[in-house]
């Protein structure tokens, strides 16, 4: 992209980060976490919807240095699971928060949206896989080996959105 993806904006003037923050809140996640990590200081403005604002320090190893950061700041909560999603999905809203979060609750749940029968994001997963992804998450795999090697409910979202995440201009 050229610079920090939670400082992009839609040609609305709305930054990628407010936007999927307003779409975790409105899907009815609570608490919000927000990982950050490049340009962290500026970012950090537009996160003030957030409960929790935490900055991955070795965020250009790659995404898994976020998601480990955000289920360890997650682990303080005492939530029993927990919605990773990512800046870069434009048409992700509410409403898919919403399904996935419906697939259930509880430590071992283990979800994540699809489109057209394609995994994707969000990932719904229980306190119970937060260890086992965070020890295998490494560059910009994220959860992808934890979850491949896993039984993983599917929740079809492609009537929803694309699903589609944003790398370029």
């Amino acid at each position: 992209m050229g610079r920090p993806k939670a400082l992009v904006h839609d040609a609305d003037g709305t930054s990628w980060l407010v936007r999927s923050l307003s779409a975790l809140r409105a899907g009815g996640c609570d608490p919000v976490v927000v990982v950050l990590g490049a340009a962290a200081e500026r970012a950090r403005a537009l996160a003030d919807s957030a409960d929790e604002v935490v900055v991955a320090e070795a965020w250009a190893d790659g995404m898994a240095a976020s998601l480990r950061t955000g289920l360890g700041a997650l682990a303080s909560t005492g939530a029993e699971t927990g919605l990773v999603s990512l800046v870069d999905l434009p048409d992700v809203g509410p409403a898919v928060v919403s399904r996935l979060r419906a697939a259930g609750t509880g430590v071992t749940i283990l979800a994540r949206a699809s489109y057209d029968g394609v995994p994707g994001h969000p990932v719904l997963l229980g306190r119970a896989h937060w260890a086992g992804v965070a020890g295998t998450a490494t560059g910009d795999q994220g959860a992808r080996d934890y979850l491949a090697a896993r039984t993983v409910q599917l929740v079809e979202c492609g009537d929803l959105a694309t699903g589609l995440d944003v790398d370029t201009r």
